[in-house]
């Protein structure tokens, strides 16, 4: 029989499939669905720290850092009134899904500041949720910002969460840290249990016709899973902390290669609004479907079996991957260009 099971922030899960933050999360038959159709664990949408204490003068001052010569900046927050919920329909949310579904349910608090909000977190355990994960979504447009101001903000605030609660608590990285290992080992330090890498950066559009900048989603391909076993097989057997891939999990190959990079859990979020929640079941399928196959018993025997850390030098040996990589190319023989090259052009 083959063994789906991991742990992850010390919850033992019966696969390692696990839904990340959506709207589909909002609507309690949608969790009933993804527990039905495999999922082990869900991630709530994010409660956000603007939700919880916009009027607060220490968030002001975070978020209108180089901003001073620009009034309209003051305007460029949305109404987050009705937003999931709101602050306690979101902990009522919590409520109501633990009652709903078996299996974790993860609460998600998404803000850039050390202020009140972060007492938030107290609720958000004592409405029943299985674990936090605290989604730090920061970009320093301020040039005298330096990196390390913000590596100990990040290090200040999980510091704080962790000691005013008794769940487990993961932290949500972008990928952009100048010294990413060094980075997750302070956050390791700090008391992170587990880290989930990497956050999908929303990049604005231009409008040319009526000069304004567009919000714009676009979900997910497996691609982009590439970044994230880069970091996870480095990471691998260097921290205490678990680690979790987000951000192009589509299929059982990509939560395979997850696993094989070292992380206890594969989540996903653009797969299941593309193809529906019943999407999961279907990946759980071809997953035991592989194993079977290709003969292994268990999700722990895979668990970082193309990680870095028996390789002396992982900075040695990416740069020789680097290298290999580009010399692997090989232009085709042809094409417009090719073409006009074979008539002496």
């Amino acid at each position: 029989m083959t063994d789906l099971t991991t742990t992850y922030l010390g919850l033992e899960l019966k696969n390692p499939l696990v839904v990340s933050p959506s709207p589909l999360s909002e609507d309690l038959g949608n969790l009933r669905q993804m527990e039905d159709s495999g999922a082990a664990a869900v991630v709530l949408h994010s409660l956000f720290e603007e939700q919880v204490t916009r009027e607060s003068e220490e968030l002001h001052h975070y978020l209108s850092e180089g901003t001073e010569s620009f009034a309209e900046s003051l305007t460029y927050l949305p109404d987050m009134s009705r937003y999931n919920r709101g602050p306690e329909g979101y902990l009522e949310l919590i409520r109501q899904a633990k009652g709903a579904v078996r299996i974790p349910v993860i609460a998600s608090l998404n803000g850039v500041s050390p202020g009140g909000w972060l007492d938030y977190a107290q609720k958000i355990e004592q409405a029943g949720a299985s674990a936090l994960e605290l989604n730090v979504y920061f970009l320093a447009a301020d040039p005298s910002i330096a990196a390390s101001e913000i590596e100990q903000r990040y290090c200040d605030l999980v510091a704080r969460v962790k000691s005013n609660l008794r769940i487990p608590v993961a932290v949500k990285l972008g990928p952009y840290f100048s010294a990413m290992a060094n980075f997750a080992r302070r956050l390791d330090q700090a008391g992170a249990n587990a880290l989930v890498l990497f956050n999908r950066f929303y990049q604005p559009d231009f409008d040319l016709e009526n000069l304004e900048v567009l919000p714009t989603v676009s979900l997910s391909s497996s691609h982009e899973l590439l970044l994230r076993l880069h970091w996870v097989a480095i990471l691998y057997g260097q921290l205490n902390a678990d680690l979790a891939v987000t951000g192009g999990v589509h299929t059982a190959e990509d939560v395979l290669k997850s696993m094989m990079a070292g992380a206890k859990v594969a989540m996903m979020t653009s797969a299941l609004l593309r193809n529906g929640i019943s999407h999961l079941a279907g990946v759980r399928a071809d997953l035991l479907d592989w194993m079977e196959e290709h003969e292994y018993a268990s999700i722990r025997q895979m668990q970082g079996s193309l990680a870095l850390e028996s390789v002396a030098n992982p900075a040695a040996f990416e740069r020789a991957n680097y290298m290999r990589v580009l010399s692997s190319y090989t232009l085709r023989t042809f094409g417009p260009w090719r073409m006009g090259m074979t008539n002496g052009e």
